[in-house]
């Protein structure tokens, strides 16, 4: 096991707890909008911003975050006037984020930015510092504020998006806001899980959360536990087996999904 000082540790275990916070509540939402490709086009987005930010010497985060938002501004626009379907504009994404992220990484300089590549790569226990904990609490709390006030027309929106506009809501707005908070929490959970994982982050525990229950708000409360739990139990499997953190918080997250479908009552009647 790897034995690790306690400043440096409780950013990352902080880390850990909001980023399966924050995720897997946005997760909530991408998966009940059938939008699941958003979380790897949002993921490799933040991926490519930051290998940018490694290749220009700029702090990967916020280039991340950049990435990831303008991700979120061409998938509505792009979709619409393409008269695409939204997952259709997420695969191209997809797939042009990935290319320009291994471009970036190619010509990241040095030994140094080559390390720091594989963390944005895989995630790093020792990625986390304070400032990114703030952040994620910062997204956290905004997160909460924001479904708490709007939660009759979230809840509308993931209804019936034509009925909610018949009903006077713009969901335009609140289409968006999902996609910003969204790429905002893969931006900053990108340290801690990785950007070929992270999505892994936003589906899994929801994908879990829905075999058991059909009240939205239980799979609001739920998920996110369910995220915060796996970030925990793969943080101290990452530090007991030395297993990159990313790949053991999603190791972890697919056994949950599994168990659960296994277990579910929704197995049992058929849906």
């Amino acid at each position: 096991m790897i034995s690790l000082p306690w400043f440096i540790i409780l950013p990352s275990i902080i880390g850990a707890i909001l980023a399966g916070f924050a995720c897997s509540t946005m997760g909530a939402f991408v998966v009940r909008m059938n939008l699941a490709s958003i979380g790897v086009a949002m993921s490799h987005a933040a991926f490519a911003g930051a290998a940018f930010g490694v290749m220009m010497g700029f702090d990967p985060t916020i280039t991340a975050i950049i990435f990831s938002f303008g991700t979120a501004l061409v998938i509505g626009p792009l979709a619409e006037k393409a008269r695409l379907q939204s997952n259709i504009i997420i695969g191209f994404i997809f797939s042009i984020m990935i290319a320009l992220a291994f471009i970036f990484l190619n010509y990241a300089p040095g030994e140094a930015a080559k390390g720091s590549a594989l963390n944005i790569l895989w995630g790093n226990i020792l990625y986390i510092d304070f400032n990114d904990s703030l952040l994620l609490l910062f997204l956290s709390f905004f997160v909460m504020i924001f479904i708490f006030v709007f939660y009759k027309e979230l809840i509308s929106l993931l209804f019936n998006r034509k009925l909610a506009e018949a009903s006077g809501i713009n969901t335009k707005i609140f289409y968006f806001s999902i996609l910003f908070l969204t790429g905002f929490a893969v931006a900053l959970s990108l340290k801690l899980v990785g950007g070929l994982l992270v999505f892994a982050l936003i589906i899994n525990p929801t994908s879990t959360a829905y075999q058991f229950f059909y009240d939205y708000k239980k799979i609001l409360i739920f998920s996110p536990l369910i995220g915060i739990i796996s970030c925990l139990i793969g943080f101290y499997l990452s530090l007991m087996v030395d297993f990159p953190i990313g790949a053991s918080i999603v190791i972890v997250t697919t056994i949950f999904f599994a168990i659960a479908i296994y277990v579910s009552p929704k197995r049992y009647k058929g849906n």
